[in-house]
């Protein structure tokens, strides 16, 4: 039976995971990462779309995508056929990189949106790979709390919802209290 197509509309947003074939590692260094970042950027520019956020895990990835006029499809098969041909190449292996497709979840709400963003920001921290979500070099949380400039990544959309000063309000939110889940529609209640 084929697969079914993706729903997608111009401007839908999404939560895309994709992991590891039998779950095993995308990245084995920091130059693994950077192509596959420089991939996603190169990709931005032939299909435009804006980049929330992102966090490059060893064996699976997580991005928060809102396209513009370009399927979500075309855009995660440019950057994953091509960063799966590089690793190939790289490591002299044959065969699937990425574990079945990519997973894709459709963002509908603004309360979803920034729980999206503290659920991938705060990957590394709930797997153990670093104490803080700041301590952890391969996600766009710099960019948020720290304005460290990321050419690919927006994170204007997302502080939007949060009052001044933005960056320190977002990482309140992320931070505060990692086990605790406080959720997008409890933080409107909060602030607005």
């Amino acid at each position: 039976m084929p697969r079914q197509p993706r729903f997608w509309y111009p401007g839908a947003e999404y939560h895309i995971t994709t992991r590891g074939n039998q779950k095993t590692p995308l990245f084995h260094d920091a130059q693994d990462r950077r192509v596959y970042l420089n991939y996603l950027s190169e990709a931005r520019m032939e299909f435009p779309f804006d980049l929330y956020a992102y966090c490059l895990m060893t064996n699976h990835i997580h991005l928060q995508i809102k396209t513009h006029d370009t399927n979500i499809q075309l855009i995660m098969k440019k950057v994953n056929h091509r960063y799966a041909y590089y690793f190939n190449r790289k490591n002299n292996y044959v065969g699937h990189v990425f574990q079945d497709r990519y997973f894709a979840k459709l963002i509908e709400s603004p309360f979803y949106q920034i729980d999206v963003s503290k659920y991938i920001h705060l990957n590394p921290v709930k797997a153990g790979l670093a104490p803080t979500p700041c301590a952890y070099e391969w996600s766009s949380y710099p960019t948020y709390v720290q304005f460290r400039r990321m050419p690919s990544v927006n994170p204007y959309p997302i502080l939007s919802h949060f009052p001044y000063p933005q960056n320190n309000a977002y990482k309140q939110f992320v931070e505060n209290d990692p086990s605790l889940s406080i959720t997008g529609k409890e933080l409107a209640e909060a602030f607005l």
